[in-house]
């Protein structure tokens, strides 16, 4: 909220959209010869870095119920 009370959202970019749109650009124009993966990287890293974490805490999650039992 902001000093009037109303909740204001922002509709910017993130940073990952802005890195992959710069990337993009540079290996469109041939400036880098990065494989693909890492150009469209910025999208997909936070995504599996965020599954990682729910994997990680679903296994310990079934191994404390395992011992548990």
């Amino acid at each position: 909220m902001n000093e009037t009370g109303k909740v204001t959202v922002s509709s910017g970019f993130s940073l990952g959209t802005v890195l992959f749109l710069i990337f993009l650009v540079l290996k469109l124009t041939k400036t880098i010869t990065w494989s693909w993966w890492w150009i469209t990287a910025p999208l997909w890293i936070p995504w599996a870095i965020l599954l990682s974490i729910v994997a990680v805490i679903l296994l310990i999650g079934l191994i404390a119920a395992v011992f548990n039992n």
